[in-house]
């Protein structure tokens, strides 16, 4: 470690540091009242979704590999730690974007996990869409299918925000 506390050196400090492949790890995610809405777009992107690694939390995960038959890594469901495990994974380099269709109109037992993994992704400089516009932009941009570094965030960094 740094004199900052922050690991310089091991498995997760050398692969935050590589940059994205070109066949992108994404995790999906998404709210109960957001399932429905998720597949549907999972469904109209099967083709670009086939072409890289599918991660999810919990049910969301039985769903999108029944629904697309592709294969996905899943997570705990997201109220039992699925969301940690994901910004666990995030910080560590070994996811690369999130879809998480969440619902910001209902309150969730875990909002403060919620709140962290998307505390995660900015830190991290990791891109991640909460709704479908943002989901589409995502998938259609020219990044997602080269290798891609990204910018080490200062606050990622250790760096002090006060």
């Amino acid at each position: 470690m740094d004199g900052d506390g922050a690991a310089t050196t091991g498995p997760a400090a050398a692969a935050a540091e590589e940059p994205m492949a070109a066949s992108k790890r994404i995790a999906l995610i998404a709210h109960d009242n957001r399932k429905g809405d998720l597949l549907d777009w999972a469904l109209y992107n099967r083709g670009t979704l086939a072409r890289h690694s599918l991660y999810a939390t919990g049910t969301t995960g039985g769903l999108v590999a029944e629904a697309l038959r592709l294969p996905v890594h899943r997570f705990l469901s997201g109220p039992l730690g699925g969301d940690q495990q994901v910004g666990a994974w995030l910080a560590e380099g070994r996811l690369d974007i999130v879809i998480f269709f969440w619902d910001p109109l209902e309150a969730q037992p875990h909002d403060v996990d919620v709140k962290a993994l998307l505390r995660v992704a900015v830190v991290h400089d990791r891109p991640i869409a909460c709704n479908r516009a943002t989901a589409d932009f995502l998938l259609s941009s020219p990044l997602l299918e080269v290798p891609y570094s990204p910018l080490r965030a200062s606050l990622a960094s250790g760096a002090d925000h006060g």
